[in-house]
């Protein structure tokens, strides 16, 4: 094939400065694994997504890398493949074909720019057994002292399985020290493909979150579209959110790129995840 066009879009900022950094590549056909990996590897965002055109009206196929590995579902990057979209097609409706399964994208443009949500896929939690707690905790030097006693931790599912803790207190949230080998020998270890999830309430509907993410010079990502719908998923298992409800989550600011995600929870199926793109560049 010939030159291949890399874009470069932040996710959940209206500003390039801030949110979430993705590649798109928006005419993936013909790319080898190997070259998409080399794509995202040479990029070096936490992600880049992949896309193959529609064809009869079907949705299109759309595959993320990290620069170390495939990522089953990277809600940033689907954020910032759909605002690319929309920079030629317009706003509307849309469908991925996603590795886990179809997700729904709805592209509006208003007086605050352009704003892109998609449904997640059914969400779930699981039990976090004792020993993966510990070595959890032990990536970002805390113990079960630091957790808050209101929310159980859990793994959580919202298109990846993340491991999600609540912390009691604001400024052990704030401190905190990432190990990064520490903390990229937990994930692969348990099969975690994306991030830890580690939460701090500010009130029922404004949380914060910073996701740990080793990969290449990169150690905490700045918005996490996935694991805002795990969160999203978490809060409502758990009767923390009366539904429907919603929640802000406000991440990025400890990286220096604030982001804001709004989190939409139905009674029942996807969790909404919705937040402002920008181009790059």
């Amino acid at each position: 094939m010939g030159s291949i066009d890399i874009q470069r879009w932040t996710a959940f900022s209206s500003d390039p400065a801030g949110g979430n950094p993705a590649g798109v590549v928006l005419d993936a056909e013909g790319l080898t694994d190997a070259a998409m990996l080399g794509i995202a590897a040479d990029l070096g965002y936490a992600e880049t997504a992949f896309v193959n055109a529609a064809r009869n009206g079907d949705g299109r196929k759309i595959r993320y890398f990290s620069p170390l590995a495939e990522v089953p579902f990277c809600g940033h990057a689907t954020v910032a493949a759909a605002a690319a979209i929309a920079e030629t097609g317009g706003d509307g409706a849309i469908s991925f074909e996603t590795p886990v399964g179809v997700v729904d994208i709805v592209i509006a443009t208003d007086a605050d720019g352009r704003r892109v949500s998609f449904t997640s896929v059914e969400p779930d939690i699981a039990p976090l057994p004792a020993e993966a707690l510990a070595d959890v905790l032990g990536a970002i030097g805390l113990s079960e002292q630091d957790l808050h006693p209101d929310f159980r931790p859990v793994q959580a599912f919202g298109g990846n399985w993340h491991p999600l803790v609540v912390l009691a207190d604001r400024d052990v949230f704030d401190g905190f020290t990432i190990d990064p080998e520490r903390a990229r020998a937990v994930l692969d270890a348990r099969d975690w493909p994306a991030t830890m999830i580690v939460l701090w309430p500010e009130s029922a509907g404004r949380w914060h979150a910073r996701n740990v993410f080793p990969v290449g010079p990169i150690i905490e990502d700045p918005a996490t579209g996935a694991a805002a719908a795990a969160t999203g998923g978490y809060l409502r298992a758990t009767d923390v959110v009366k539904t429907p409800g919603r929640v802000v989550i406000l991440q990025g600011s400890h990286v220096g790129r604030p982001s804001e995600l709004t989190v939409d929870i139905a009674e029942t199926g996807g969790i909404v995840v919705s937040g402002a793109a920008a181009r790059i560049g």
